[in-house]
């Protein structure tokens, strides 16, 4: 199922409010979270105060600017999968697609740097992501026909949006992911021990 395209208003609407996130990211990198403000960032992109309030939230959401679609994202990969495509293959696989992209981006490490050091950003993280894993536990929970709050389904969203912090800072990130949900899918073994 495509999606619609947007017309001219909400494609400047899109840009204005990207032009906006780079412009934060870049001073957010550059001096530090606690040493910009919005006023800084307004400026930055060239934008009222006003209209970075109407697009964002506060600073910490400047810093996450697509964490809006994340949880659409989570869900659309669990109920639009292809006929016969298990959920975890469904999640494997916009894990691959969507992830990998991002962790490529030179500007990744810095970023991580940014909201591991900074108290306000973590704390908003972690909000994030327990928001996250609700909305796709109940997806799942929904497409099984269980009820939502099912502990398997719970588990198996936790495990997905751990995923990304596993693979990262692996060699193969790819075959990092691919691991890992070869042990989501077959249980864990005991590693071998390597040979002499």
């Amino acid at each position: 199922m495509t999606e619609p395209p947007l017309g001219r208003r909400e494609r400047k609407k899109a840009a204005t409010r990207q032009s906006i996130a780079d412009a934060a990211l870049h001073l957010f990198l550059e001096r530090g979270y606690d040493a910009v403000s919005i006023r800084d960032i307004a400026e930055a992109a060239d934008v009222s105060v006003t209209t970075v309030f109407k697009h964002f939230t506060g600073k910490e959401a400047l810093v996450f600017d697509r964490e809006a679609s994340t949880d659409a994202h989570l869900v659309a990969a669990v109920r639009r999968r292809d006929a016969g495509q298990s959920v975890l293959d469904a999640l494997r696989q916009h894990v691959l697609d969507t992830w990998l992209p991002i962790a490529a981006d030179p500007q990744m490490e810095g970023f991580n740097r940014l909201v591991d050091s900074t108290p306000a950003l973590r704390a908003y993280s972690e909000r994030m992501w327990i928001r996250h894993a609700d909305t796709l536990s109940a997806a799942i929970a929904d497409e099984l026909g269980v009820e939502r709050g099912n502990l398997a389904c719970a588990v198996l969203a936790r495990f997905v949006l751990d995923v990304p912090g596993l693979a990262q800072g692996r060699r193969d990130r790819r075959a990092a992911v691919e691991e890992v949900f070869d042990i989501l899918a077959d249980g864990w073994q005991a590693p071998g021990k390597p040979t002499a």
